[in-house]
């Protein structure tokens, strides 16, 4: 969250890693703006970051290391004798930036490009061998998870390594369907561009992967953004008439859809998911471009079009055992205000043979129309407006409790998630935030009147974040409602934007606290109720990121509680475990949980074709059967098959409310149902 505006868009992130067709790159030098440039970031990250760090030589280790995983994380390129050479700028390199001196980070950004120019020219000779260059018959393995292995000792070591992942993408495009020749004429011609694209990189892109190793030290929301990568920033994807609304990164040679804007193109289609790779992008009937390797602001461009016209992806969903390809088409769209709206419905909860109403009320995001407020317009559109009108909707059709739900909020305005929770409280205090001086605000509500006073439940999940945890937290810290589901984000700051002379900083410069005095960063909000957790946390979540801030307390603000929930917590988590024993979609959810973490736990891959689709077969029929278990139990059509390019839940089941998700939704009318009987 940003603190005073809000900024939505496309994340820029530099991918440093494209080469050249030359043997060697031409040596970059730091121009004398860097320099100035430099001395301004290092300035502002002193008088405006949260955390007050010094740069010494225990910073200068963590920036060197820093530097090297930006560059070379999946230990490719460099080999040990590079790194040897390093080492003398290990401890040095906090004296270098303290003297404006940028020749360290250069050195080591050319040899990067050097030695990434030998890793391609190694892959396409490889394959201008074609297929007899592989043996898929040859039981050996790769690890694809690669963050802590040993740098190699040598060249030969890398051609190996090489070798391997190359046969690797090779098996998976087998396994995906693709003809040999096809194969490697796509990597050929992957390879090839990656090389060609030596040519755009230039001393900026050095400069800002530098500087990005120093503020990412700091922590992983801090960030430099270079004049053309800050153009970029600012563009807002999702309202620019021409966007999908998906923010990304990169990582590696990969570009990874980061987030999706609710209500955004991407998001209503509802194929594209967090973490999912883009590996290819074409227009409409168009040929696809294999974007692997391309520069994040190339891959923008080609996604980016005229509104309503369509976007095919080329997406890789899952890792390892899990990964699958598939093509998807989206239609390109603004993210209108409406879409993005608080939604109500009715759900029917059956309990003793009645059926009981509860209202459903769900928050996509905390939004204001800041323009039309400003104008003055009595009928402006808020989150607190909205769901203010839907909640009076929603008692006048008699409902026994409501449930807010925040799954996959991401956040949104600061003063709408206060008014918001002054809908559910008389007035007290919602947030408190501190500032780097160490000087704590504390934001309320001060309105006494209560719009509802009835049953509550929140619901969340590991994409309910920043905002969402400050309207979860409160709500629970008040006792005022029920919070289930799973473990927030637990994004606990606030970043501003600082212009520079030459593109612009991203300052952490605040933390959130919640009334109680908790830190809502990295544990974010904890469910009363736990639901099982569907999303990866060790790469979803706050504490997936490296130099994240600690999480910590202050004193709690004075706020009176509601007494009713926590003497009666123990009693409905009893009566939620006994119910949901024999719920055929939780046993599925759990089940489902247990094989996706062992999948992703086993990181190494057989390169023997035989071993390998043995290997993906018995992934299908374990889905499968999961899968199959759960309809059989709730009287559904078993699926004969779960194809690589299909999703288990068909549209059937969609519409008759046989999803996962619906069984959440419908467990927490249950909990409310069970508080309900337990006050009255």
């Amino acid at each position: 969250m940003f603190q005073n505006k809000k900024i939505h868009g496309l994340a820029i992130v530099l991918f440093s890693g494209l080469l050249s067709s030359n043997l060697f790159a031409a040596n970059l030098e730091p121009k004398p703006e860097h320099a100035l440039t430099n001395r301004a970031v290092v300035h502002h990250l002193y008088q405006h970051h949260y955390s007050r760090k010094y740069l010494n030589d225990e910073f200068s280790q963590k920036v060197f290391d820093r530097y090297l995983k930006i560059l070379d994380n999946t230990r490719s390129y460099f080999t040990q004798a590079d790194i040897n050479e390093f080492l003398k700028y290990k401890t040095k390199l906090d004296d270098s930036i303290k003297t404006n001196d940028l020749k360290p980070g250069f050195e080591i950004y050319n040899r990067y490009q050097d030695r990434a120019i030998e890793r391609l020219n190694y892959a396409i000779n490889l394959l201008k061998g074609g297929m007899k260059q592989f043996n898929f018959d040859k039981d050996e393995s790769l690890d694809l998870d690669r963050e802590n292995a040993p740098w190699a000792a040598s060249t030969a070591e890398l051609d190996d390594l090489w070798r391997k992942r190359i046969k690797n993408t090779i098996l998976n495009l087998k396994l995906a369907g693709k003809e040999d020749k096809d194969i490697i004429d796509l990597l050929e011609r992957r390879y090839t561009s990656q090389l060609s694209r030596i040519e755009q990189i230039n001393s900026e892109d050095a400069f800002q992967s530098y500087m990005n190793a120093v503020t990412h030290t700091f922590d992983p929301h801090t960030q430099y953004m270079s004049p053309r990568n800050s153009e970029n920033f600012n563009i807002n994807m999702s309202l620019s008439l021409q966007g999908i609304g998906a923010v990304l990164r990169s990582e590696n040679e990969n570009t990874i859809v980061e987030r999706l804007v609710t209500g955004g193109p991407a998001d209503k289609a509802g194929e594209l998911k967090p973490s999912d790779k883009i590996i290819g992008v074409a227009q409409d009937e168009g040929p696809m471009e294999d974007v692997i390797g391309w520069r994040l602001d190339e891959v923008v461009d080609r996604i980016r079009g005229p509104k309503d016209s369509i976007v095919r992806l080329e997406i890789i969903t899952g890792s390892g055992q899990t990964e699958k390809h598939k093509i998807i088409s989206i239609t390109r769209d603004e993210v209108k205000l409406e879409d993005r709206a608080a939604q109500k419905e009715i759900i029917k909860v059956e309990r003793d043979g009645k059926k009981h109403n509860i209202g459903v009320i769900d928050i996509p995001a905390f939004y204001s129309d800041f323009e039309a407020k400003n104008a003055n317009d009595p009928n402006y559109r808020s989150t607190t407006r909205d769901t203010a009108n839907l909640i009076k909707e929603l008692k006048k059709e008699g409902i026994e409790g409501l449930v807010i739900d925040l799954r996959n909020n991401g956040g949104g305005s600061l003063s709408e998630v206060r008014d918001l929770v002054g809908l559910f409280i008389p007035q007290g205090p919602t947030v408190q935030i501190r500032n780097t001086r160490g000087m704590t605000h504390v934001l309320s509500d001060q309105d006494p009147d209560v719009l509802y006073d009835g049953p509550l439940v929140v619901l969340t999940n590991r994409l309910s974040a920043s905002a969402s945890e400050i309207f979860a937290g409160a709500i629970q810290d008040y006792g005022r409602g029920l919070v289930l589901g799973s473990q927030t984000f637990g994004k606990g700051t606030v970043q501003t934007l600082i212009p520079l002379f030459r593109g612009q900083m991203k300052v952490t410069n605040a933390k959130f606290y919640r009334i109680s005095g908790e830190s809502t960063q990295h544990r974010g909000v904890i469910p009363d109720i736990n639901f099982p957790e569907i999303y990866d946390v060790d790469k979803i979540g706050e504490s997936a990121l490296e130099e994240a801030l600690p999480w910590d307390k202050i004193k709690p603000s004075k706020y009176k509680t509601f007494t009713a929930i926590n003497p009666l917590l123990d009693e409905l988590k009893s009566k939620h475990s006994k119910r949901i024993a024999n719920n055929p979609d939780f046993i599925y959810l759990n089940k489902q949980t247990e094989f996706l973490e062992e999948l992703r736990n086993d990181t190494v891959v057989s390169l023997n074709l035989k071993t390998r689709d043995q290997e993906r077969e018995a992934t299908k029929e374990k889905r499968l059967k999961l899968e199959n278990e759960r309809r059989v139990a709730k009287g559904m059509e078993p699926l004969k098959d779960i194809s690589d390019d299909e999703e288990d839940v068909t549209e059937e089941d969609e519409e008759e409310g046989n999803t996962t998700a619906d069984a959440l939704l419908e467990e927490g009318g249950q909990i409310l149902l069970d508080y309900v009987k337990l006050t009255s």
